[in-house]
């Protein structure tokens, strides 16, 4: 059974750090891991040194571990081909070009960029996927969509019979995946939604909304890494004691308002980025809860 991670919180709070570093510890205990950014602004690739695409690839110097790039213009573009290939063989080109205009709205390519995500959940060849999501508000329609275009799917079955990208018969098969990663996503053995957040006032707001709408979601299984907490022997230094001090009513806020487990992570001096630095933010990762909470 393939199990599910989603990193998810505010721009710049660490989510692919941490989101690499645990596809990197899963992936050298054994688990086939793989890992997809949904974050059109992220730096996976710098992080492992490696490109990243629409394809999975396997991390250079890490057994067991891929990743992918869900690109909604190269999404876009793959659906599209997908789409006007069996057109081009039997159509002329006026025909072609009139079908490609009507594919070319914000429906096509936000289904475009949900059936990637999708795909990358009927991964049944991995024992993890890790989502490295946009910051939150993408990622909160991103999970509504399964719902919403199930939804719309019938809607469109006992109306028209068309939806913005065909008709609802034709997209029966499609209906049944998206139904079944709504309860893939609803289910707490198989997935497990982790906020990272800053000991700060904008991320700890911004991340307990989001707890609640996804709550609303009927996604339950979360829990929070609050990550760059100053470490314990730093906290008698001047600068960095008054740092702390201002971290301290931020977590104490967090252990009484949000209802998951809740996880610290150190504040590290140097950029997070190659395999050594993630196997070392691993390390801590896995000496840590969070391990334990998200792999039971």
């Amino acid at each position: 059974m393939t199990r599910y991670l989603f990193f998810s919180g505010k721009g710049g709070v660490g989510k692919t750090s941490l989101s690499s570093s645990m596809a990197v510890l899963l992936a050298s205990k054994g688990w086939r891991t793989l890992l997809v950014t949904t974050d059109p602004a992220s730096n996976l690739g710098d992080v492992f040194g490696q490109s990243v695409s629409l394809m999975a690839s396997e991390v250079q110097g890490v057994g067991n571990l891929f990743i992918q790039e869900i690109d909604p213009n190269a999404a876009l573009q793959s659906y599209k081909d997908r789409a006007l290939g069996p057109l081009r063989e039997l159509f002329p080109d006026e025909v072609v070009r009139a079908a490609e205009e009507k594919m070319s709205g914000p429906c096509t390519e936000e289904v475009a960029t949900f059936d990637q995500f999708i795909e990358c959940m009927n991964q049944p060849e991995y024992d993890w996927v890790v989502f490295d999501t946009a910051p939150t508000g993408h990622t909160l329609r991103l999970l509504e969509l399964p719902s919403s275009w199930s939804v719309h799917i019938d809607a469109s079955s006992v109306g028209s019979g068309q939806t913005c990208i065909g008709s609802a018969d034709a997209l029966g098969a499609s209906k049944q995946q998206y139904d079944a990663a709504v309860r893939a996503l609803q289910d707490s053995k198989t997935t497990t939604f982790v906020f990272v957040t800053q000991a700060a006032r904008m991320p700890v707001d911004e991340m307990l909304r989001s707890s609640e709408e996804l709550k609303k979601l009927g996604i339950y299984n979360q829990m929070t890494i609050v990550n760059g907490v100053i470490p314990e022997d730093e906290r008698t230094h001047p600068y960095s004691g008054r740092l702390w001090k201002k971290q301290q009513p931020y977590l104490e806020e967090l252990a009484v308002r949000f209802d998951g487990a809740l996880c610290t992570m150190p504040l590290y001096a140097d950029e997070v980025k190659g395999l050594a630095m993630l196997e070392q933010v691993g390390r801590d990762l896995s000496d840590g809860t969070i391990l334990r909470e998200i792999a039971g």
